[in-house]
């Protein structure tokens, strides 16, 4: 089967690629350095030719949520346009567990990617995941001022980017189903515990210091709001052992 991958490139992208092509796929990369642009279209319509599934892992790095929705609104609706013209029979999306429970802007931007994903004129599937093994590094970059970091507190169950891939590839597999059950790692974590973790893994010495955010979305994040909440499927690999392995 031949299947368009929105963001083929990226962290997740590129092992989407990878799985679909392990599973006997044609992966067809849709990314701006593949000469395809999902906010204004160019080279869509090309790049849909003859694909039966697409899966979108696009995004934007952003945390403003003007940015966010502006780039999901633009970027969906084009591809969902082009899809039904090429005849894609299944639009399957990634997206986060949460995400409308917790007011980031970004998160914004991917609750209506969801409505219009699954609104729109292809036959949908949206799969939410947990964050990442590599969420904590992420945060422990962004986060250094000096001799500290500033690590949220809250608790997640990450994933292997890896397992999400194989998991989007079976979604587009098969038949669609609207949203189907949140997807998360093996293990229940404290996020500001595994940013130390991976400090000293990668040999730094900063002081880690766990901090609630104000307001609302503290209480969100403190609260569990990126946790699961009902039954779904669970990865393998456990935070411990990616960070061994990587």
């Amino acid at each position: 089967m031949r299947i368009a991958v929105a963001g083929g490139t990226g962290a997740v992208g590129a092992p989407v690629v990878e799985a679909a092509r392990a599973a006997g796929h044609e992966p067809v990369v849709i990314a701006r350095s593949a000469g395809v642009d999902l906010v204004t279209g160019e080279g869509l319509a090309a790049a849909l030719d003859g694909v039966e599934a697409v899966i979108d892992v696009s995004s934007v790095t952003t945390t403003s949520a003007a940015e966010s929705v502006a780039f999901f609104e633009q970027a969906t609706t084009r591809l969902l346009r082009a899809g039904a013209d090429a005849g894609v029979r299944h639009h399957v999306v990634l997206s986060i567990v949460g995400c409308d429970r917790v007011d980031l802007g970004y998160y914004l931007g991917k609750r209506r990617q969801e409505e219009l994903v699954l609104a729109g004129p292809v036959p949908a599937t949206v799969l939410r995941a947990t964050q990442f093994h590599e969420f904590a590094e992420q945060v422990l970059r962004r986060t250094a001022f000096g001799p500290v970091v500033l690590a949220p507190r809250m608790r997640s169950k990450p994933i292997a980017a890896r397992e999400v891939a194989a998991a989007l590839v079976a979604a587009a597999e098969a038949e669609p189903v609207g949203r189907a059950p949140d997807l998360a790692g093996p293990q229940e974590r404290d996020v500001p515990a595994m940013i130390r973790q991976v400090q000293r893994a990668r040999g730094g010495h900063r002081l880690v210091l766990s901090i609630r955010p104000p307001g609302k979305l503290g209480a969100q994040l403190s609260g569990g709001g990126l946790l699961p909440t009902g039954p779904g499927p669970l990865g393998v690999e456990t935070f411990d052992e990616w960070l061994a392995r990587s």
